[in-house]
Order: C-alpha cells, then sequence, then structure tokens
C-alpha cells in the first residue's frame, strides 16, 4: 500500500483549495481522509494530545487510514531516552489507524544512545528513525536497525516491512511525480508499504503532489 499525503492537515490557508472555502477546522481531517490515506503529524514532536484526543482523531477517520506520528522531541533530546515506552502507550490510542511513529534522531552519532532506544521501543510498532546528523550514515548503523526490523527516514533498503520517505524540496511536476512512482513501484510489488509526506506549504501543494502520486498507480 502507498499511504501518501502531507505533513500535517490543519491548515486555514488551504481552504478554497483542498478543503472547501466553508470548511470549519473540526472539519478539516474528516475531508482530508476523504481524499488522502494518510497524513504525518508533527505537532507531535512537541506535546502528544491526550488519550480521548488520538481516539477522536481516528473516530473521524475511514478504515485503512494512518496517522504516522512523530515521537516527542524530548524524549531523546541531547542523547537521553526517557518517556519512549509511554509515547508508544499513548500513540496505540490510534488503534488500527496508527502507522509508523517517526524518531528524529539530531545528534551526532552515540550508539549507547542507540542501544538504549532500540531497547525501549514496542517491537509491536512501526518505528522510523529519522538520522539528522552525517555520522550515522554506515552500514553498520543499518544492520543494528535491520536487526529491531526499524526503518531509516528516506532509505529504500532495509529489512523493515514498510519505507518512509518525506519530501522536502518542492515544487514537483508530473514529470518528477512519475519518475517517483517508477522508483517506489519495485517497493510496493515485493509487499512493502510506503509512507510518503510532502512538505506543507501555505497552498495546498502537498496534498497536491499526494494525490498525483497516488493517481501514478491508478492509471
Amino acid at each position: 500500500m502507498l499511504y501518501a499525503g502531507s505533513s500535517g492537515f490543519s491548515y486555514p490557508s488551504w481552504k478554497g483549495g483542498f478543503y472547501p472555502a466553508d470548511a470549519r477546522p473540526q472539519e478539516f481531517l474528516r475531508l482530508y481522509a476523504e481524499r488522502l490515506p494518510s497524513v504525518e503529524l508533527n505537532a507531535t514532536a512537541y506535546r502528544l494530545p491526550s488519550q480521548e484526543q488520538l481516539e477522536r482523531w481516528a473516530a473521524q477517520t475511514p478504515d485503512g487510514f494512518r496517522f504516522a506520528v512523530t515521537m516527542t522531541r524530548r524524549a531523546t533530546f541531547f542523547g537521553r531516552v526517557e518517556g519512549v515506552d509511554e509515547f508508544c502507550r499513548r500513540a496505540r490510542a490510534f488503534g488500527d489507524r496508527l502507522g509508523p511513529i517517526r524518531i528524529k534522531v539530531q545528534q551526532a552519532r552515540d550508539d549507547g544512545f542507540l542501544r538504549l532506544l532500540l531497547d525501549s521501543l514496542d517491537p509491536e510498532l512501526a518505528v522510523a528513525l529519522d538520522f539528522r546528523h552525517e555520522s550515522w550514515e554506515t552500514n553498520d548503523v543499518q544492520a543494528r536497525l535491520d536487526e529491531h526490523g526499524v526503518a531509516r527516514v528516506n532509505a529504500l533498503e532495509g529489512a523493515a516491512a514498510f519505507r518512509y520517505l518525506r519530501y522536502r524540496d518542492p515544487p514537483y511536476d508530473e514529470a518528477a511525480l512519475a519518475a517517483e512512482a517508477e522508483r517506489l513501484r519495485p517497493l510496493l510489488v515485493d509487499g512493502l508499504d510506503v509512507y510518503a509526506y510532502f512538505r506543507h506549504e501555505d497552498e495546498p501543494t502537498a496534498p497536491g503532489y499526494a494525490t498525483l502520486l497516488l493517481g501514478q498507480f491508478r492509471a
């Protein structure tokens, strides 16, 4: 399955474009989920909403929809690992709507931190690590992720049962999205789920790109 969407959904500037001009904020998620199969939540990096809020969000989406959730940054800030298990437990409130949990790793390589983080993860949940420092770009780090079934953001290789891609460099024309579809097609044929999210902009370009990318597989 290709779960293409945008990074976020609650943008009033999308009214009159992706959303109807008279749409109310409380309707945004329902309207979004009628057209796209997944959304990446980044606000959760600052504060994870209550279990009740997550359940309400899940209830506004159809069967098969997936939320990709960014782990709160304080859980791994400055090389510490605190509250990872609590975050994972809370995220389960999404039920069968829960997609991958994305964990940003800002610091340079620290093998002790990585070992502690991987050992703290719920093995039943899909997790993707988003390394921001080039020192992590080594084969032995990938091997450790593979042992735990954890994906690396923007990597097409690995032992995880899914891939997690973030598109941060718009604009994307139709030719570029067609080329990207061809790059992703072998992964889907091999039975992997692919989560693909386009960066939010004031105009509703992100959901437009996601729609076009999905359309490459419906033609």
